[in-house]
């Protein structure tokens, strides 16, 4: 305790200035929390969330095959459960191997506290409570068993783990939209935060290579090939995404012959696919700027291609350069989902616009918005985590630690 009395000292009331400053902007703060916890709690009518709940998270989605995505909720947890779990039990060269940090602890206590208080305070019935508690202990028992057995695994079953993510995702694609033997859900009645995530992570993994090879293309001596990417680049960046939305729209109706265009929903992630490709193709270059010369030359006079000294030597340290940058249009991706409602999309915006419009919920509109605000936080906070700990883990200087 004196400990921190002293660290408290010393850096919010060292000077008397600093001391003025650090019980204002207290004050502002305290004031600013108190009003709105007051508001949340005894003047938020929050019926508007529990009533819309569905809606929010999967739009018009037919109730008879919900199921299909509490299905694929389970296998994304028991996956992400397993990952966490090999990353544990595989740890950094520079880290020492520690199956339960203290992080992890606190992240699992927080998610378990979510899982609780959030389907309750919703006033969800108590079959899709237990299903929440059941996501919760599979994601321990996964995370758990991963690091405990994980260490048996060889570098080439590792390897092969880390295919579970892309098959994972072709397998809920197929859940998600029918087929196999499932009944066929029409993309039009896909919407909430279920499209907001299917459109943005279409764009994100799509946009990454794109971005890579019009990086590439930027700086070939190819002269079509690198003006070609330059007024790709450019002509992307100059156009406001609403425009390219509408484009997209009704452009390829007329282009396409009549059964090829696709769906609406994918005509607009293709859209914002090759948005983001352009942004990222310049973070990419940055990051190639950013590697000497002399690495490529060096690669080269081992006796490496052009290709392999690209893939193995230049590439892995400018996509570590380019990392804050790229995750930074990623999550500007996920923000600008947003704009799907203007085209008639019922993404998470739209839907909160179709629930404030009903008679029955006038004027609750701060009550949906920070629900909204709350919902893609979260999505943002994970990339952002997931970015960090990609850097640490990539970062060949860092300091070795036991955690």
């Amino acid at each position: 305790m004196n400990a921190l009395l002293r660290r408290l000292r010393s850096e919010l009331f060292a000077t008397p200035a600093d001391a003025a400053l650090s019980v204002a902007l207290i004050t502002l703060l305290s004031l600013g929390a108190f009003g709105f916890l007051r508001w949340a709690l005894t003047q938020a009518q929050w019926a508007v969330v529990r009533v819309n709940s569905t809606l929010f998270a999967v739009g018009r989605y037919p109730i008879e095959q919900q199921w299909r995505l509490w299905l694929l909720t389970a296998l994304l947890v028991a996956a992400s459960g397993a990952t966490w779990g090999l990353l544990r039990a595989h740890p950094r060269p520079d880290r020492t191997g520690v199956l339960w940090p203290s992080n992890d602890r606190l992240a699992l206590g927080l998610l378990a506290l979510i899982a609780i208080a959030v389907p309750s305070a919703l006033g969800l019935t108590l079959a899709i409570q237990a299903r929440w508690w059941g996501l919760l202990l599979l994601l321990g028992l996964c995370r758990w068993l991963a690091g405990r057995f994980g260490t048996r695994l060889s570098p080439t079953g590792r390897r092969l783990a880390a295919l579970v993510w892309p098959l994972l995702y072709l397998g809920g694609m197929v859940l998600i939209s029918g087929g196999l033997g499932l009944v066929t859900v029409s993309p039009s009645e896909w919407g909430g935060l279920l499209l907001t995530l299917l459109a943005s992570s279409f764009a994100i993994l799509l946009c990454f290579p794109i971005g890579v090879l019009l990086a590439l293309g930027r700086r070939s001596e190819l002269p079509l090939l690198r003006w070609g990417s330059v007024v790709y680049i450019e002509f992307i960046r100059g156009a406001p995404l609403i425009t390219l939305l509408f484009l997209g729209q009704n452009i390829l109706g007329f282009l396409l012959p009549g059964g090829l265009a696709p769906e609406r929903v994918w005509r607009a992630a293709w859209v914002l696919t090759f948005f983001a490709a352009a942004y990222l193709a310049e973070a990419v270059r940055s990051g190639l700027a950013a590697v000497p010369r002399g690495q490529l030359e060096a690669a080269r006079s081992l006796g490496l291609s052009y290709p392999k000294a690209l893939q193995h030597v230049v590439l892995p340290q400018a996509l570590r350069v380019a990392l804050p940058a790229m995750v930074g249009q990623f999550i500007s991706l996920l923000q600008d989902t947003t704009l799907l409602s203007l085209i008639g999309l019922l993404e998470l915006l739209g839907t909160a616009r179709t629930v404030m419009a009903n008679p029955a919920f006038l004027g609750r509109n701060g009550e949906v918005y920070l629900t909204l605000a709350v919902l893609f936080w979260g999505c943002c906070a994970a990339l952002g985590l997931g970015s960090r700990a990609l850097e640490r883990r990539l970062d060949p200087h860092a300091v070795p630690s036991a955690t």
